[in-house]
């Protein structure tokens, strides 16, 4: 009888805390909300309202499918167009790819009813931290040249990597989104004519021989 107590407690005592666990998580799920949506400035209490649920059921929803289907779901193999063992990471990426389209519809149809195209962006810009732009302006400082048409393919790559990557909960899933793009990206521009390969490595010996020169005229002043 003791030792059925003390397994019931115990289960009592797990369960309470994965409640606790959760309730924290989605206040700050719903604290992130709040914040993205009131960098918009809509103006309209209740537009806020529904636009802010719309974001943190998205979040709480994400973090929920996520959890349930760790890496260990996904059989360990190999990749079939590297040939290399899946990572534990390419194994969560095929866990949460599985999550059904309703989560990304519901998503995306909830901001659209309430933004405009560009206040969609910047929800999206919210969630991948920026990574449009920033890596955008990497590719025109190892492209100076870089054609209009050349860019709008390459945003236009990266737009397609953001709007994929808010299905997905860390960081280092949605980094891995958006390589599958940049690899696009300058594969387009190989085909382009131009030479990826080339160029990041002249730009890493500018960067580098800037650096030096920079820690010369530091040293003698």
């Amino acid at each position: 009888m003791k030792k059925i107590l003390v397994f019931t407690f115990l289960v009592l005592a797990i369960t309470f805390a994965k409640a606790q666990t959760s309730a924290t998580a989605d206040e700050e799920n719903s604290k992130k909300a709040a914040e993205w949506v009131a960098s918009l400035n809509l103006g309209d209490v209740q537009k806020e309202a529904r636009v802010k649920e719309v974001v943190a059921t998205h979040l709480t929803t994400i973090r929920n499918w996520h959890n349930a289907h760790p890496a260990s779901t996904v059989p360990a193999g190999i990749n079939p167009v590297t040939g290399n063992k899946l990572s534990d990471l390419d194994r969560e990426i095929i866990a949460d790819s599985a999550m059904p389209t309703t989560v990304h519809t519901a998503l995306m149809d909830g901001l659209k009813k309430d933004l405009t195209p560009e206040q969609v962006e910047a929800i999206l810009d919210k969630y991948t931290i920026g990574k449009v732009a920033f890596t955008m302006n990497g590719y025109k400082s190892i492209v100076p040249d870089l054609t209009a048409d050349e860019e709008a393919k390459i945003l236009g790559f990266l737009k397609q990597a953001r709007e994929q990557a808010v299905g997905y909960k860390n960081m280092k899933q949605i980094s891995a989104i958006f390589e599958i793009y940049k690899t696009k990206s300058e594969q387009f521009l190989n085909s382009n004519g131009r030479n990826w390969r080339t160029m990041y490595s002249d730009y890493t010996k500018k960067i580098k021989a800037e650096k030096e020169k920079k820690a010369k005229e530091g040293n003698r002043e």
